[in-house]
């Protein structure tokens, strides 16, 4: 039988394969790993009962790739990686070699060509962020802008391991669809309810469906002008936005009165402890993109408290 009968058929929703992306060594010893170490960041070595080694080189990219970035990345796998290479859940380039030999002539490759090398064991890892501006629309900031000036501020923190332990982070542009929870998470704070548009309203919006998506039912239909609309108790009103993204004219995106908000902890998940919900630890920090100081200061302050931590 040949590779290509062995692959898993692909079903309309689905992904294809993995199998046909990974590299020979990952798939002739899938499942038969003995052990695994950490020589030095940014570089993971994988050792197999046959004996086989894999080694890993992870790089921080932006999540957001343009052509030439990705041709540029591709080009080193080719050159220095045996052609193969994987992205990670949070925007990292993992790229895998069997001989060790390779392994610093490619990060000497991507780091020539200005990418970092690092994210790996107690580091601070790659932020995980929702797609800001460029995609969504719906956003209170742009995630992307907050992801690129903070991991600017800490280079240093992702190429070396100096944290008590892994440190995930996240940043989302609304508090809603894609309000994201890490170690760190940097979220979109609205203050102030929405201003409706009552005009648009009736010819816009679904005003059943917006009724029924508010979790303290502060909205309720109303005849404005003689126009079947909406209005707001604002007594209510915890300005979540989730009114917003069915209601274009109920907006709640403000320049002055959207705000981050800075919240640390928790836990989603089971597996391992009881889910618990995050801390608020800073909160009306302005919404100044692209460079996003204040919010970098304090991020970088709760990094710092960890570090002494350790």
């Amino acid at each position: 039988m040949t590779e290509q009968q062995k692959q898993r058929s692909p079903i309309e929703t689905g992904a294809p394969d993995g199998f046909q992306y990974m590299h020979p060594t990952m798939r002739k010893n899938f499942g038969q790993w003995k052990w695994h170490d950490h020589p030095k960041p940014g570089v993971l070595r994988h050792k197999a009962e046959s004996g086989d080694e894999i080694w890993t080189v992870r790089a921080g990219t932006q999540r957001i790739l343009d052509v030439f970035t990705l041709r540029t990345l591709c080009d080193i796998g080719d050159k220095y990686a045996d052609g193969f290479v994987r992205f990670t859940i949070r925007s990292n380039i993992e790229y895998m070699v069997k001989d060790s030999e390779k392994v610093e002539p490619l990060i000497e490759a991507l780091e020539k060509e200005g990418f970092i090398v690092g994210g790996t064991k107690n580091s601070v890892a790659m932020i995980s962020h929702t797609q800001g501006w460029l995609h969504c629309d719906i956003p209170g900031t742009d995630a992307s802008g907050v992801v690129k000036a903070m991991m600017d501020e800490l280079i240093d923190e992702f190429k070396n391991n100096e944290m008590p332990n892994r440190v995930h982070m996240t940043t989302s542009c609304c508090q809603i669809n894609c309000g994201g929870q890490g170690d760190i998470a940097i979220n979109i704070q609205h203050t102030k309810p929405p201003k409706i548009n009552h005009d648009l309203v009736s010819n816009v919006c679904e005003r059943p469906s917006v009724v029924a998506r508010c979790p303290v039912a502060a909205i309720r239909p109303a005849m404005v002008n003689g126009k079947a609309s909406l209005e707001v108790d604002e007594k209510k009103c915890i300005c979540c936005g989730a009114c917003f993204p069915p209601c274009p004219p109920m907006q709640i995106n403000d320049p002055e009165h959207s705000k981050l908000a800075i919240w640390v902890g928790g836990n989603h998940s089971n597996a391992r402890s009881k889910p618990t919900f995050q801390k608020l630890v800073a909160a009306g920090i302005p919404n100044n993109p692209p460079m996003m100081a204040r919010s970098n200061s304090y991020s970088k302050k709760n990094i710092k408290s960890l570090q002494r931590r350790c």
